[in-house]
């Protein structure tokens, strides 16, 4: 497998799955940095790999899989014994399709119009208003995950998975994107101990020095 990057971006998530699914399992994969600062992901060769134009893709045996959710749960699925989701419980399994679905459909996008807002306005004011509102959006989404989806220790309940992986990759934004953090006690102490955690520390540094 080969997974195409940003550092700093979503495709931290996924990065952390395959480091685990390495350590766990023994399987190996590369990594291909996709260099936003010198437009990479417009370029023919990238787009024809992924022609949304974004990070991650991951290229399997099977071909090409795009979309944070679809990756981390294709790897779940192909790697059983790294145990990283209820692949046996339908239903719980849903759960965390549900919680990976919701990460990645509102919470990734209010994050989002902080720093791209001309995806959905040509408008300056009406850019600026949806940068204005990014505090108060993203803490929303937060704070229902603080409140209601974070069972703890971890997002699914006792059981570490992909959907920790996806929400310690977007909780690294929140004070960039102005978030009242001190609402976020137990979202903090999720970060804090996935930050402590080897593979993912090990996975972070890789992506900085490549």
């Amino acid at each position: 497998m080969k997974l195409y990057y940003t550092p700093r971006s979503c495709s931290l998530a996924s990065h952390i799955a395959l480091e685990t699914v390495l350590e766990t399992c023994g399987t190996q994969y590369e990594i291909q940095r996709v260099d936003f600062t010198k437009q990479e992901q417009r370029s023919g060769e990238y787009l024809r790999i992924n022609a949304k134009g974004r990070v991650p893709a991951l290229i399997t045996d099977r071909g090409i899989l795009t979309e944070t959710p679809a990756i981390l749960a294709f790897i779940a699925h192909s790697f059983p014994n790294a145990r990283l989701a209820p692949l046996d419980d339908p239903f719980a399994f849903a759960r965390v399709q549900s919680f990976n679905s919701y990460l990645c459909s509102t919470v990734h996008v209010a994050h989002a119009h902080r720093v791209r807002g001309y995806r959905w306005a040509d408008d300056a004011a009406a850019i600026e208003a949806m940068k204005q509102k990014v505090p108060q959006s993203v803490g929303d989404c937060f704070e229902l995950i603080e409140r209601e989806l974070l069972q703890g220790p971890w997002v699914m309940g006792a059981d570490y998975g992909i959907c920790d992986m996806y929400l310690f990759t977007l909780a690294q934004w929140l004070e960039l994107d102005g978030v009242d953090t001190s609402k976020l006690p137990r979202v903090l102490d999720h970060r804090r101990r996935m930050a402590a955690s080897p593979v993912v520390a090990r996975t972070i540094a890789a992506e900085l020095a490549s």
